[in-house]
């Protein structure tokens, strides 16, 4: 990746700050979700069998292969779509008790950064963007996870489902992080992988970037995205290359 000098003034729509979904977009979705989601599923369930079977149905996810369906629930989902999907299956747990059992805390969830992130946050700020998540997770969780792949400190701004601004694909939760930041919507461009993302931030009136490192096909995002790249790592050379 090129490190070209500029700052944000320098872009022809004077962009100041990028918005990221977190998984899928910052961490390797099936990656780091899937080894979990396995182990979560065997342990809640009592170990293999059918209702495990069941479970990973319900939830999109393949326990053979380790990874989860593109239709899954929890590929972009609220906490509310997982529940609504997994509290018939456990009629004796409260919400938040079934909420409790999908903590993934650090000690038993280990995030896979995408290739490069480390270096396209770092190229970003030295450049003058403000960053921030915006995540349909626990803003909490989001915070363990960033810190986790080490670049926490490049977000000025964390946003999740439970911020107070709702939950992809309604606007709010952009919105609420452009706030955060102090920066007008026109001057954010939100980054996802998902159709909830690119929603999210066109309703918000942001420039939307899709990436390729979630389930979700190229032909799938293009209408809804200012363009598509393979990954965060093309983020910043697609910013040097807006203002030529």
């Amino acid at each position: 990746m090129s490190l070209i000098p500029m700052t944000p003034q320098q872009t022809p729509s004077a962009i100041s700050a990028i918005l990221f979904d977190k998984d899928g977009t910052l961490m390797d979705f099936q990656g780091s979700w899937g080894p979990w989601a396995q182990g979560v599923i065997l342990e809640i369930c009592g170990g293999p069998g059918e209702k495990a079977e069941a479970v990973a149905l319900a939830m999109g996810f393949d326990m053979a292969q380790v990874r989860f369906h593109p239709d899954s629930a929890l590929i972009a989902g609220t906490p509310e779509d997982v529940l609504e999907v997994l509290q018939p299956h456990f009629p004796q747990l409260t919400p938040q008790q079934i909420l409790a059992r999908l903590d993934a805390d650090p000690g038993r969830f280990l995030p896979m950064p995408v290739p490069g992130l480390g270096n396209i946050c770092a190229a970003l700020t030295q450049a003058g963007y403000a960053l921030a998540v915006v995540t349909n997770d626990f803003e909490a969780s989001a915070h363990d996870h960033l810190r986790q792949m080490d670049v926490l400190a490049h977000f000025s701004a964390v946003v999740g489902y439970d911020s107070g601004y709702g939950g992809k694909p309604a606007p709010g939760p952009c919105l609420g992080a452009a706030e955060r930041l102090g920066v007008a919507p026109s001057g954010c461009v939100m980054v996802g992988d998902s159709l909830h993302d690119l929603v999210a931030g066109r309703a918000a009136g942001m420039m939307t970037v899709a990436v390729l490192t979630g389930v979700a096909q190229a032909h799938e995002l293009a209408p809804h995205a200012d363009v598509v790249l393979d990954s965060v790592a093309d983020l910043f050379d697609w910013l040097c290359h807006r203002q030529i």
